[in-house]
């Protein structure tokens, strides 16, 4: 899929205006200042740490690369031409490539609460079904109740956990494997 292509537009539940697209390179800023910003916050996402612009800049090339090259999907979400959220479908190799991974943790703050994961999940979902994926995988730590709750909405259904997955701030947090079968296998 090539760079900047618009999937959908939909209004968010507080009015604004949100475009599902694939990434460009022009994002670079609006990454770093989003995932700092979660880093800031101390959210549940890993690795914990604030990055550099050279780091940023390495990943980006890299994705945008396996974009192009249709090894995966990756969506944002702009509002008001600034990228407030990420996500990414990427389907595992070989004897499982029948299951595609979801990857969705970063929503900037001010934008939570108002539909734009859940729609960025559904158009990942149909993807999948497009490109004939038959199950879906996610993980999320175990604390993340409000993510677990919009996942289970969707279809996806805890399978299992992995014990201390997770260390942040003193604690260990387990993982939570979540699956939605798109078809019967």
């Amino acid at each position: 899929m090539k760079t900047g292509i618009i999937l959908e537009s939909f209004n968010a539940k507080d009015g604004r205006n949100v475009i599902l697209r694939t990434p460009k390179w022009e994002d670079l800023d609006d990454f770093i200042e989003l995932f700092n910003s979660l880093v800031e916050e101390d959210a549940d996402i890993h690795p914990g740490e604030k990055v550099t612009r050279d780091q940023k800049a390495d990943w980006l090339s890299g994705r945008l690369t396996e974009l192009e090259k249709g090894q995966l999907l990756w969506l944002v979400a702009e509002v008001d031409g600034k990228v407030i959220a990420n996500s990414e479908l990427r389907r595992k190799r070989a004897r499982q490539s029948h299951v595609g991974e979801i990857d969705i943790a970063v929503i900037k703050k001010d934008y939570r609460n108002l539909g734009i994961g859940s729609e960025m999940i559904k158009a990942l979902i149909s993807q999948a079904e497009t490109i004939g994926l038959k199950m879906l995988v996610l993980t999320v730590f175990s604390t993340n109740k409000q993510a677990i709750h919009i996942y289970e909405k969707l279809g996806f259904k805890e399978t299992g956990q992995i014990p201390n997955s997770f260390y942040k701030n003193g604690k260990f947090t387990d993982e939570v494997i979540m699956v939605k079968q798109l078809t019967n296998l």
